[in-house]
């Protein structure tokens, strides 16, 4: 669980300076060789970087609704608890059936200072959120609520979403290239090693726009 004060300076770096494709890179070079999501899940605004500490809820599909049932009581309690810089990461196991995210929520996240959601189930009320300018990542728009469909069972705890492995605290970046899961063990490292690789590319943009070529360049900084 993130509670350092420098948290707040690690995304501030990671949006302003960082992509998804350079953060792959480096998590490359730390043997973690499966940490991108499985193509598939898409911003609702490509302008909106996704950029927080995961918060995980697991849902499961229900088929029915009653009183005992309590369909949003675990949803309720995850979104209310969210931290400045957390981003809810609502993992349906690929079911298309619900969306377990919509306008309210984004609102009531976004008072919260929340960083914004991905699921890989859907999202409803999509023009409201995209006018929030609240980042969401999902599977895809439905109209269709949770209620008589699915239910979030278990909150704080590792989950898989679009094969890759989340745990509370891990880093979650989304951009138009796509998703990728820093494990928090490894966050301080990797952020460190995507902004060298980023310095060292602003380099050889340079060199390439000089005319050199990619054989002389590649042997000097070993990047491209």
């Amino acid at each position: 669980m993130h509670k350092n004060k420098g948290d707040g300076d690690v995304l501030s770096r990671c949006k302003s300076q960082l992509s998804a494709a350079v953060i792959a890179d480096a998590l490359d070079s730390f043997g973690l060789h499966n940490q991108g999501l499985h193509p598939g899940l898409v911003a609702l605004d490509t302008s909106q970087i996704l950029c927080g500490f995961a918060r995980v809820g697991l849902y499961m599909p229900i088929y029915h609704d009653d009183e005992d049932v309590r369909v949003y009581e675990q949803e309720i309690a995850l979104v209310d608890s969210l931290l400045p810089g957390e981003v809810a990461v609502l993992v349906c196991h690929g079911n298309l059936r619900i969306s377990p995210w919509g306008e309210l929520l984004s609102e009531r996240s976004m008072h919260l200072g929340a960083a914004g959601c991905l699921t890989d189930g859907c999202v409803r009320d999509s023009p409201q959120i995209r006018n929030l300018g609240f980042p969401v990542y999902a599977g895809g728009t439905n109209p269709s609520d949770t209620k008589y469909r699915g239910k979030m069972m278990m909150s704080d705890v590792p989950g898989e979403i679009n094969g890759v492995s989340v745990s509370r605290g891990d880093l979650i970046f989304g951009d138009p290239d796509g998703v990728v899961i820093v494990p928090s063990d490894f966050m301080v490292r990797v952020v460190e090693k995507a902004l060298i690789k980023v310095s060292t590319e602003n380099t050889v943009r340079d060199e390439i726009r000089m005319g050199e070529a990619l054989v002389d360049i590649f042997e000097r900084h070993k990047i491209l």
